[in-house]
């Protein structure tokens, strides 16, 4: 037992923090459903659904809004005129089936302290959503590619 523990240990200090993937677990926000580490901290907010890292070095918001024209409008219409509205700099893809974007933004504090913004987009052309991953620019390599999982787990609620 005890030569089990000091292997696991061993590994543990190896393979250095965030080398065991996140455990992602169902959670519905709105009309989408979508995979979230299960550790992290969940919190609704006005208007969005924020999940935090228990370290704080990294959180996401999923917010979920609805087409206003009735009968709705095609999801390339709808992906097109989001895109207008937020400025330049995304990159077309697909999320749930549907039409998204995807931007890479770098800022930093007044102390240059450098933060990480991913942000996706999309539309099924009922259903407006968006995923807003921020994380310390240090710790990229170890959020960004969850942040790409939980985008690919996207799937629009059927009614």
């Amino acid at each position: 037992m005890i030569a089990h523990a000091a292997l696991a240990l061993s590994l543990s200090l190896v393979l250095g923090e965030g080398a065991a993937p996140d455990e992602l677990t169902a959670a519905t926000v709105g009309p989408l459903k979508l995979q979230v580490p299960a550790a992290w901290q969940r919190r609704a907010e006005e208007g969005s659904t924020r999940y935090a890292a228990p370290s704080g070095e990294a959180y996401f918001d999923v917010t979920v809004g609805k087409v206003q024209r009735k009968g709705g409008m095609p999801a390339a219409v709808c992906l097109k005129k989001i895109l207008a509205g937020v400025g330049k700099g995304f990159k077309k893809t697909k999320l749930g089936g549907q039409p998204a974007a995807f931007k890479e933004y770098v800022d930093a504090d007044e102390q240059g302290k450098k933060f990480v913004e991913l942000t996706y987009l999309g539309c099924d052309g009922t259903t407006t959503w968006s995923l807003s991953f921020h994380m310390l620019q240090e710790k990229r390599d170890r959020f960004a590619p969850l942040a790409e999982r939980i985008s690919r787990s996207l799937e629009y609620a059927r009614e």
